[in-house]
């Protein structure tokens, strides 16, 4: 028995499927087979396409986002040409120049954060504006903020120090969406307000324990939330404890690895 979005907001997996309504899926996870989970904005839709593992295309009322495109440009072949590419941080599974220069198109933009920007390829960085931790630019009239990204646990800190890396907050439509980036669960994140859909890791050793995330989607609450960056993590325990929290936020499972 299939159940939609609007039935399972506030349900939770394992509520639903203790009450007998068998394989739960969310109406967000039925679009994967039509292309991507699409949710209603202001002036149109967003839509979410996992690529894999930190990868993904996002399509607004106004333009495509690609966020952290790496590994082979075929991977990207089913979408246009992106309007603007996100870039959280260094890192070999978020930053790949090669990739960036076969995918970018004649009017791409950039939005990176400062160790990245210095990093790029002349031609790429004159396509790019970089934007610091607390910092904000505008994209065809979408903001975008640049929020903090890093880790607290000690033996994690060599990963990603604080004041380097960005997660983003992109405003569409009416909605907010965060984007985590490699971040374990810092105050920044609970402290976020009036999150629509969040994207938030989970492996180890580098950024969170599915504790860790779900702990802190309790605290902030996005009305959807995406497992993503988690390679041996187990999204279903993190889903199973967001369920059991009071968070009435809908776990989405994308293909990420798969």
């Amino acid at each position: 028995m299939t159940i939609t979005r609007r039935e399972t907001l506030g349900l939770g997996l394992a509520a639903a499927a203790s009450l007998g309504l068998g394989t739960v899926m969310p109406f967000a996870a039925q679009a994967q087979a039509g292309g991507g989970d699409s949710y209603e904005v202001e002036g149109g839709t967003i839509t979410i396409h996992p690529i894999a593992h930190a990868s993904f295309v996002m399509t607004t009322p106004s333009m495509t986002i690609y966020c952290d495109p790496v590994g082979e440009a075929s991977a990207y072949s089913a979408h246009a040409a992106p309007d603007l590419i996100l870039i959280t941080h260094e890192h070999g599974d978020h930053y790949k120049p090669d990739t960036l220069a076969a995918l970018v198109g004649e009017s791409t933009k950039l939005v990176t954060n400062p160790a990245v920007f210095a990093m790029l390829p002349e031609d790429l960085k004159a396509r790019a504006t970089a934007i610091a931790n607390g910092e904000t630019t505008t994209v065809d009239g979408m903001a975008i903020e640049a929020v903090p990204a890093y880790n607290t646990t000690e033996e994690r800190l060599k990963y990603h120090p604080k004041g380097r890396d960005n997660g983003y907050v992109l405003s569409i439509g009416g909605r907010r969406v965060y984007i985590a980036g490699d971040t374990e669960d810092i105050p920044e994140m609970r402290a976020l307000e009036d999150i629509f859909i969040a994207f938030l890791p989970m492996n180890l050793p580098f950024t969170m324990t599915v504790d860790q995330a779900a702990s802190a989607v309790a605290e902030f609450k996005p009305a959807y939330v995406y497992p993503y960056h988690y390679r041996d993590s187990d999204p279903q325990a993190f889903a199973d404890k967001v369920a059991a929290s009071d968070a009435e936020t809908e776990v989405v499972m994308g293909p990420w690895y798969g």
